[in-house]
């Protein structure tokens, strides 16, 4: 009797591990408004995507898109707000436990912005902020090449790996990234450019993970009830286009990027947040002053580019920089207004009733460094 059960145990084993959980899951938004959502997940065997989703547990629908992927997106309607919708996930006979997400509020709504995610740092205070939307300003990963091998730009597992650190923060709160030279780096950069280009501008792998709106590379994501624009450009190493070490997009007047920034922010809403990757004073002096004319059209521009925490002030125009490996060199803006070589995210909370935004620079400890509020206004 002994050996039989022992026989069958090492028949159970392959099932079990086919039928491994699904634990790679994480939300994105590639609609231009918050009426939908994105389920994207891994899964360690190819197959169809299955989502099973609700506002209560134990009454769920059900969407099934046929497929032989590993790689799944699934995009559902969002029809309520402030509720909280359960769902899980499943290819073939792996399945998600199931989990929670909040749907977008009415009243008060909180944002997160961290960039610099290299060292992946405890977020544990982060996640107490009970945000209802994760962005970032650029470098979530900390290159391609190390874990992939050089000029693999379609490697996904840098972010698979991100995602997995934080299981619970990415399948309970909607994340959209905006890209760094990080995120694209495919060779060594070395200390002169190569022959080859080092760095995938194109963002390959970067959009096969994350379901973004528009081209992905840029997107814009409006928030009507807040009267909150939120923009994302690719913006990193500019000094460095030309060269085999370019990493982002043109941003020429004549670029698709100006053109499209300049026809978005002629009508903004009261409250528009920039994101991008490179040194704010260094973009407000890009094309004699004629980016930071576009910003002006805003409230905020929020960048990862250095590694630490600043809030500077020029021309009615407020600029943030942002970094969870906050203790780098300090690039001081011209017009700093606080400085501090402290790990920190920037929290976004949006006071419908007010019509007000404000915004605190906080540690890692949950410390509020520095605390704005800007009040919506319209563009002219």
């Amino acid at each position: 009797m002994r050996l039989s059960a022992f026989l069958l145990s090492l028949f159970l084993v392959p099932l079990t591990v086919t039928a491994a959980d699904i634990e790679r899951i994480w939300l994105t938004c590639n609609n231009h408004r918050p009426d939908r959502i994105v389920f994207n997940w891994y899964s360690d065997q190819p197959g169809d995507s299955v989502v099973y989703f609700g506002t209560a547990a134990d009454s769920l629908q059900t969407i099934s898109q046929p497929g032989n992927a590993r790689l799944h997106h699934v995009e559902i309607p969002l029809p309520q707000r402030d509720t909280v919708y359960h769902y899980s996930v499943q290819t073939g006979t792996q399945k998600s436990s199931l989990a929670t997400f909040k749907a977008f509020p009415t009243d008060v709504l909180r944002i997160a912005v961290a960039a610099d995610w290299q060292s992946q740092p405890d977020l544990s205070q982060l996640r107490k902020d009970d945000v209802h939307l994760l962005l970032t300003a650029g470098d979530n990963i900390r290159n391609l090449w190390q874990t992939c091998g050089p000029g693999r730009p379609e490697c996904i597992e840098p972010y698979l790996q991100l995602i997995g650190k934080y299981p619970q923060l990415f399948r309970s709160t909607p994340f959209m990234p905006v890209l760094g030279n990080h995120d694209r780096e495919a060779h060594p950069r070395g200390q002169q450019p190569p022959a080859h280009a080092v760095y995938d501008v194109e963002a390959t792998a970067f959009r096969r993970v994350f379901a973004l709106p528009g081209e992905e590379w840029k997107w814009h994501f409006d928030l009507p009830d807040f009267d909150l624009r939120l923009i994302a450009l690719d913006f990193n190493h500019t000094s460095d286009f030309g060269t085999t070490w370019q990493t982002c997009h043109p941003f020429g007047h004549d670029s698709e990027q100006y053109r499209w920034y300049e026809q978005l922010t002629q009508t903004n809403p009261g409250l528009t947040v920039t994101l991008y990757n490179e040194r704010n004073a260094t973009m407000r002096g890009k094309l004699k002053g004629d980016w930071h004319k576009l910003f002006q059209r805003g409230t905020l521009c929020v960048t990862g580019f250095g590694y630490f925490a600043e809030r500077a002030e020029v021309d009615g125009l407020t600029c943030y920089n942002t970094s969870l490996s906050g203790t780098g060199t300090k690039y001081q803006d011209p017009h700093s207004k606080f400085l501090a070589g402290q790990d920190s995210y920037l929290l976004l909370t949006c006071d419908r009733a007010a019509g007000t935004m404000t915004a605190e620079l906080k540690n890692l400890k949950g410390d509020v460094l520095d605390r704005q509020t800007f009040s919506a206004v319209k563009s002219q």
